[in-house]
């Protein structure tokens, strides 16, 4: 099966399937660290080929260090009666993500310094996170917050733990015909938060699951990790292997209503960026090109100027402009089966385009060469009109001189990619083409590195 037929059979119920996969993980309490993620990327490593790493707390890992396991197992205010007015286990977002332990009986004047909501969504649940600042809190709604007794001493549970440990992320390697990658990395750390970023993790995970029955010319290296300090990590752990990476996509927020965006890599205008531009402009009915910016999600690591790594991200609704970002209403009811169908269907157009983009060289170039008695003036019967397929192979007679490859030639005539690769294979097959051989990069073949001192692999993933 190649990725065309892929796009075109293969997505019959795959979004409900995805969206069944999110709900299920919706629950789990995730960070940064601990048990929660390890819990999620074992849920993958069910699904695709996935290894899991862990980096001991303490490792430095460029400027930074890997943080302290967090793990919580509780938490809770209650009245004097017992009755919990706050409960982490109806909604994992009522804790401060990475809260130290509590156990004390409190006036509400000193509660009130620690807990967190949203005054003008007054419904909702706000996530908030103290990962390098040893803290604790509650979040909850403003409704919740304004039922509690100024004049009541409340009972604080917060039953966790900050300590030596591990930081867990998984990769998964599908080999290709060359050694150069295609990297796809999402972040895999938020709790109870469904596009942002749940929707990523199934999108990523069923591109995985498709990828490995179709023949691949570049090699797929699949990240699932904590943001930013994740990234960082695993860039520390491989720094020696990046530049086999020659086009990449962080996945965010690709669940919901809105249309699509792409944000440039920091070179701008890598085959990535150019890929995207090229499916989100002819396959979708809106979508936006975003520059490149240093602040966002692990696009920005991937890109820091020691790396730079061509690597984008696509997005549906940009984070942190819609509402519900970072909230309670980030729930399954604002991410959508049809549009995580239809991401996943666009990324596999992304991959489509990157995979077939080849050079060729004309062996007949001097003027038009006589395609009717060729039989080649006709239509394949492929839904393309006539004069779309006349057109598509006069472009690409006309540009494939050893230096166009069929992107260019796409950009450069307006037409789909996929006309233009269709051309371009009947040209090779009536022998008026040959394909120019490039001299592709070849490394070893690497999966995921082999456990040092300063990493091991899950037991449970062995």
């Amino acid at each position: 099966m190649t990725l065309h037929q892929l796009r075109q059979n293969g997505s019959d119920g795959l979004g409900e399937r995805m969206h069944a996969f999110a709900a299920s993980l919706f629950p789990i309490c995730r960070s940064i660290t601990g048990d929660g993620l390890r819990q999620t990327l074992r849920a993958i490593a069910e699904r695709i080929p996935l290894r899991l790493f862990e980096v001991p707390s303490g490792t430095p890992v460029f400027d930074w260090t890997v943080p302290k396991e967090w793990n919580i197992r509780d938490a809770y205010v209650a009245d004097g009666q017992g009755n919990r007015l706050v409960d982490f286990r109806k909604n994992s977002l009522h804790v401060m993500n990475y809260s130290v332990p509590v156990r004390a009986r409190m006036p509400y004047g000193e509660l009130k310094a620690h807990l967190h909501t949203i005054p003008e969504q007054p419904e909702w649940i706000p996530y908030r996170t103290s990962y390098y600042k040893e803290d604790w809190g509650f979040c909850l709604s403003q409704e919740q917050t304004e039922k509690l007794d100024p004049s009541t001493e409340y009972e604080v549970c917060i039953d966790s733990s900050l300590q030596d440990g591990f930081l867990t992320y998984g990769e998964c390697y599908l080999p290709g015909q060359t050694t150069e990658e295609v990297l796809i990395s999402c972040h895999a750390c938020h709790p109870s938060l469904a596009n942002d970023n749940l929707s990523g993790i199934a999108v990523a995970t069923f591109l995985a699951q498709a990828l490995s029955k179709v023949q691949l010319r570049y090699s797929y290296r699949f990240l699932f990790l904590p943001g930013t300090i994740g990234a960082i990590t695993w860039l520390a752990q491989n720094r020696n292997t990046t530049d086999r990476i020659c086009h990449g996509l962080v996945l965010t927020c690709i669940g919901d209503k809105g249309s699509f965006h792409y944000k440039r890599s920091r070179q701008r205008d890598a085959d990535i960026d150019r890929a995207a531009a090229h499916v989100l402009g002819h396959e979708t009915e809106s979508s936006e090109m975003l520059e490149f910016s240093p602040y966002g999600y692990d696009e920005c690591q991937y890109c820091s100027p020691g790396f730079n790594l061509p690597v984008g991200c696509l997005m549906r609704s940009v984070w942190g402009t819609f509402p519900e970002y970072h909230t309670s209403a980030d729930n399954l009811f604002f991410i959508h089966a049809d549009k995580l169908a239809e991401s996943w269907k666009t990324c596999l157009g992304i991959f489509e385009v990157l995979e077939g983009d080849r050079k060729y060289r004309n062996l007949n170039p001097y003027c038009e060469p006589q395609l009717g008695r060729r039989n080649l003036y006709g239509s394949t019967g492929g839904g393309r009109s006539l004069a779309e397929e006349i057109h598509a192979r006069l472009w690409v007679l006309n540009l494939s001189d050893g230096t166009h490859s069929l992107l260019d030639i796409a950009e450069r005539s307006g037409m789909a990619f996929s006309a233009i690769r269709e051309a371009a294979d009947l040209l090779l097959e009536s022998g008026l083409l040959e394909l120019v051989e490039e001299n592709e990069r070849e490394f070893d073949d690497l999966e995921p590195a082999a456990a040092s001192s300063s990493q091991h692999t899950d037991p449970n993933t062995r």
